[in-house]
């Protein structure tokens, strides 16, 4: 029997190595400008304009129970496809520092640690021990929001977001209708293109009917072997 072999994102909260498994990951982003949301929950950081639409980006210091972020230039964005309970969301997740990508046996993982308070544990889904000295956890990202935090995050209020960001969603939105037409409109063009040029198709027998014809031409430009012997014969008799 083949053993099951699964692709995990390695990153890092504080010095400690965490990672998710890349069916739930859509993209990494560089950390951009964000948004603050007013009445939004303590461990939403805010929101970012991802190609037109908002995205909540979660704070994961501080849903995991862990001391604030420090922002540095290694600050990346794990765009996120999360379900609980039925109810799906996208969201963005703030990480130190995206390390890569390791694939992982499940015969591998190890139980749950008993971390205490120092980190949301019900989040852990288990653990791979990386080399002697370094453990990497194993998150249940469908479990770090609730329904209730799946709800309240997919139902912001459009008041509540700042009328900068909102233009700024409504320029990423009519760019993205552009480039839609433009790329419809070529692509009617080369339909039109190759519906004028005509599609000729001949039938076998007009193709061997062409062949004879060619033939034939040939034939009627090259001179008969009985009359380049006579011109040999005449042209003998002058020279006598």
């Amino acid at each position: 029997k083949k053993e099951k072999i699964n692709s995990y994102l390695v990153f890092y909260l504080e010095k400690e190595m965490f990672t998710i498994h890349v069916n739930k990951i859509l993209s990494i982003l560089e950390m951009k400008k964000i948004t603050k949301i007013p009445q939004s929950p303590d461990y939403m950081k805010g929101v970012i304009n991802l190609r037109g639409k908002v995205l909540p980006i979660i704070d994961s210091h501080t849903k995991f129970n862990l001391p604030p972020a420090t922002i540095t230039m290694k600050t990346s964005i794990i765009v996120l496809d999360i379900k609980t309970e039925g109810k799906k969301i996208k969201l963005g997740l703030m990480v130190d520092k995206v390390e890569e990508v390791i694939e992982i046996r499940n015969k591998d993982i190890l139980p749950p640690p008993n971390i205490g308070n120092a980190f949301q544990s019900e989040y852990i889904k288990g653990m791979y021990k990386k080399d002697e000295k370094n453990f990497i956890m194993i998150i249940d990202i469908d479990k770090v929001l609730s329904l209730k935090d799946v709800v309240d995050l997919s139902e912001l209020k459009q008041e509540n977001i700042p009328e900068e960001l909102k233009e700024e969603i409504e320029v990423a939105k009519e760019k993205k209708q552009q480039n839609k037409q433009v790329k419809k409109a070529k692509k009617v063009e080369t339909k039109v293109k190759v519906e004028e040029k005509p599609i000729v198709k001949k039938t076998i027998k007009q193709k061997v009917e062409e062949k004879k014809e060619v033939v034939i031409n040939k034939n009627k430009t090259k001179p008969l072997k009985k009359d380049v012997a006579k011109e040999e014969v005449e042209s003998n008799k002058k020279k006598q």
